[in-house]
């Protein structure tokens, strides 16, 4: 560490004026349950709301705010630094200016700067190996009681270079980091032309166009479901694949606390990169896989074909998702999940030739480059990584960096 780089725990920030008192979400009776949850109204973010470095506002549960007024603490606002403490550890996220306010569950405590501090650096701070390091082992990390509260926390370690680094540390890194917004921008605007295009093509008509045909989601597609990966660990002499398993499809990669599996299981098995992957049990989601090679694990299909092309079963399969997701929740079961009778009854529109070339021809490049963009938001993600810890050790020297 660089001499003029000073190391303090949480708790000399605080006695310094430099740290809010951390504070996480409500605990007890008080604590909103799943019967509370509106449409709108007051974001409750819980540990898995933390995806990639922000806040998931699309996939968090509601309260309303009269019952928000109710509560004693875990209000957390724009510009705070988000931690995940308990049983899913060392997620982070700097709240947005998206609501005024939002509600943190007890698996969350925010960080709110006074002074000295650059939020950004705190976040990529706290996102460095050796500070994940100490907050997992400190918090017992993998087990199903992973805990680390907020007295604990008081001792944690914050390395601080000076206020001008901080942000240099911190520009440098967010360079990285709005490309890779950009790009996840970008991705939501294409998708949504898609759906539109899907829409109109395939869906504005009463009466299917002289031509086209029936089919079925099993009539375009083989739906490969993947294995009990249990049973397939690497041996001593192998290097690992991941697992995709659902928490992987629905946070876009793979992670340290990703299962392994052997690399000599059968190919089919083996997931790339724009493979079309759909979780048909708990977590219905479709989509295209764009976080490297790994192992498809058991309640995923792999989606393939040897008719028809990638796009063309994907916005079918997506197209009726919602369809798959009533009927499982309609299961009385713990994990609702879908049949494989029901891709058999899912109709497909088969077109002509030409219109399905002409189809083709606008939303194929369409889905190319959301992968694409995927797959650069990756190695843009992997960049950022590998210089955090030497931006975090003082090793890259950023006095002089003009930014």
């Amino acid at each position: 560490m660089k001499s003029d780089w000073k190391e303090y725990t949480v708790k000399e920030l605080i006695d310094l004026e430099m740290l809010d008192e951390p504070l996480d979400g409500n605990h007890g009776s008080i604590h909103p349950k799943a019967a509370d949850y509106v449409d709108e109204g007051v974001p409750f973010i819980m540990a898995n709301n933390l995806i990639n470095g922000v806040v998931d506002f699309e996939g968090c549960a509601f309260i309303t705010e009269s019952q928000a007024k109710t509560l004693r603490k875990g209000f957390a606002k724009p510009g705070d630094v988000l931690l995940t403490h308990k049983a899913t550890i060392g997620r982070t996220a700097i709240v947005p200016d998206t609501y005024s306010t939002i509600i943190l569950t007890p698996q969350v405590t925010y960080y709110r700067v006074k002074r000295g501090i650059d939020n950004r650096y705190l976040k990529y701070y706290f996102d460095s190996h050796d500070f994940q390091a100490t907050l997992n082992n400190w918090a017992g990390s993998g087990s199903t009681r992973a805990y680390l509260g907020i007295t604990a926390q008081h001792k944690l370690p914050v390395i601080l270079p000076p206020y001008d680094q901080q942000r240099k540390i911190a520009d440098i890194l967010a360079v990285l980091d709005r490309k890779i917004h950009l790009n996840s921008e970008i991705n939501e605007n294409l998708l949504q032309q898609a759906q539109n295009i899907f829409a109109e093509e395939f869906l504005s008509f009463d009466d299917i166009p002289d031509g086209w045909e029936k089919s079925s989601l099993l009539g375009i597609a083989d739906y490969l479901n993947g294995l009990a990966m249990q049973k397939y660990r690497p041996n001593d002499e192998e290097q690992g694949l991941p697992v995709l398993k659902i928490k992987e499809l629905r946070q876009g990669c793979c992670d340290t606390n990703s299962e392994l599996c052997s690399p000599s299981i059968k190919p089919e098995y083996i997931v790339h990169d724009g493979d079309v992957i759909f979780s048909w049990s708990g977590s219905l989601l479709v989509d295209l896989w764009c976080g490297g090679t790994c192992g498809l694990n058991q309640h995923l299909f792999k989606v393939t074909s040897s008719s028809y092309d990638k796009w063309f079963y994907y916005v079918w399969t997506n197209h009726h998702l919602q369809k798959f997701a009533a009927i499982a929740a309609d299961m009385a079961t713990t994990m609702g999940h879908i049949k494989r009778e029901e891709l058999a009854k899912a109709e497909v529109l088969i077109p002509t030739q030409a219109d399905y070339d002409r189809i083709g021809s606008v939303l194929a490049p369409i889905y190319e480059l959301v992968i694409s963009n995927r797959i650069e938001n990756r190695k843009l993600a992997s960049l950022r990584d590998e210089l955090l810890p030497r931006l975090m050790s003082g090793d890259i020297d950023v006095s002089e960096v003009m930014i």
